[in-house]
């Protein structure tokens, strides 16, 4: 058994493939219920119902989706050049003490936001643009170092919660002073959390789609994931690509620490992400690192969040569902891909 390539993949087998891993994702998360006790189909009514069923689910599961699409975003546009950016989380929180360092000051209203998303782009930048020098100059795995970061800025998150960040009238959990009314996100929809992040993320999505279809950069980009070695031999840059896309990268990721802060929280707490940052690679893998595929493999991991927290409270079946289902529509999806530029031939 081994594996050829296909040159041009048939439209039924790019399309038909990738749905049958969700229809087989749909079949081991029926197992899954079966196991639990529960009624299979009435159980994935209750995700769906849950996430979508009202307009108070689909809202909340729109304001999940905002932080998977920016890391999603982030993981895709460095993954597309071949640079395996694990650490979307650090990026996240990078952002996140940005924006209330300048969400907590004297900013004017009407800069407040622009400026706070401003310096959490170059503050998640910058600590993306650390690993990629590694790797460029010194050929360290930046799977390694950017992985570490993860850790070493929850310390860092946690040090500044106790001390220079933390709120001098907070009581119990550590949390920074909250931010001023001018410096947060206004919501979409009144007396609900929808905020405008949701837009921002919309437009990120549509921005980083043209950057990779309609630039010279993206085509750089595109040309170094593809073969750094030949994208070298025709006279890409591939080391000053790999650092614009680590600063692109880095940049997506701390919005997504911005908007859940200005946006969500409008403070800064050592549980501001539940792992936003590593759902980022499902997300990315899901949308098979188009951006724009982004924002719907985004809506679909939140919704099955969202629905799977609902399920839980009415059929009595543990969350981890939510889990497994998103780790088997990942391996499925990554099975789907192998099969979708390759076909298995006996001999």
């Amino acid at each position: 058994m081994r594996l050829e390539p296909i040159a041009n993949p048939s439209v039924l087998r790019r399309l038909g493939l990738p749905a049958s891993a969700l229809l087989a994702t749909i079949a081991v998360a029926s197992g899954l219920a079966a196991v639990a006790g529960a009624d299979p189909l009435a159980t994935l009514g209750l995700i769906v119902k849950g996430a979508a069923g009202s307009r108070f689910a689909a809202l909340e599961t729109l304001n999940r989706a905002t932080p998977l699409i920016f890391t999603g975003l982030a993981v895709a546009v460095a993954f597309r050049a071949r640079l395996w950016n694990i650490g979307a989380e650090a990026q996240l929180y990078a952002g996140a003490i940005m924006a209330v360092l300048l969400g907590t000051g004297a900013l004017p209203g009407a800069v407040a936001l622009p400026a706070m998303a401003l310096a959490a782009m170059v503050a998640g930048a910058l600590v993306l643009l650390g690993p990629v020098l590694l790797k460029t100059r010194f050929g360290v795995d930046e799977v390694v170092t950017t992985l570490l970061f993860n850790f070493i800025m929850l310390l860092f998150v946690s040090y500044l919660l106790e001390g220079p960040l933390k709120d001098p009238m907070g009581m119990g959990w550590p949390k920074s002073a909250a931010l001023a009314k001018e410096a947060r996100l206004p919501r979409i929809v009144d007396g609900l959390r929808l905020h405008w992040g949701f837009g921002l993320a919309l437009i990120a999505a549509l921005t980083v789609w043209v950057i990779e279809r309609r630039t010279a950069f993206g085509y750089e980009m595109r040309a170094v994931g593809l073969n750094p070695r030949a994208a070298r031999f025709a006279g890409v840059p591939v080391n000053a690509v790999l650092v614009k896309t680590a600063l692109l990268s880095g940049g997506l990721a701390a919005l997504a620490g911005f908007s859940e802060v200005a946006g969500l929280k409008g403070h800064l707490t050592l549980d501001l992400s539940p792992g936003f940052g590593y759902t980022g690679i499902v997300v990315a893998m899901l949308a098979l690192l188009n951006p724009l595929a982004v924002v719907p493999a985004a809506l679909f991991v939140a919704g099955v969040f969202v629905g799977a927290d609902s399920m839980s409270r009415a059929a009595g079946v543990p969350t981890y569902i939510a889990d497994m289902l998103l780790a088997s529509s990942l391996l499925f999806m990554v099975l789907a891909i192998l099969l979708v530029r390759f076909r298995v031939v006996r001999g």
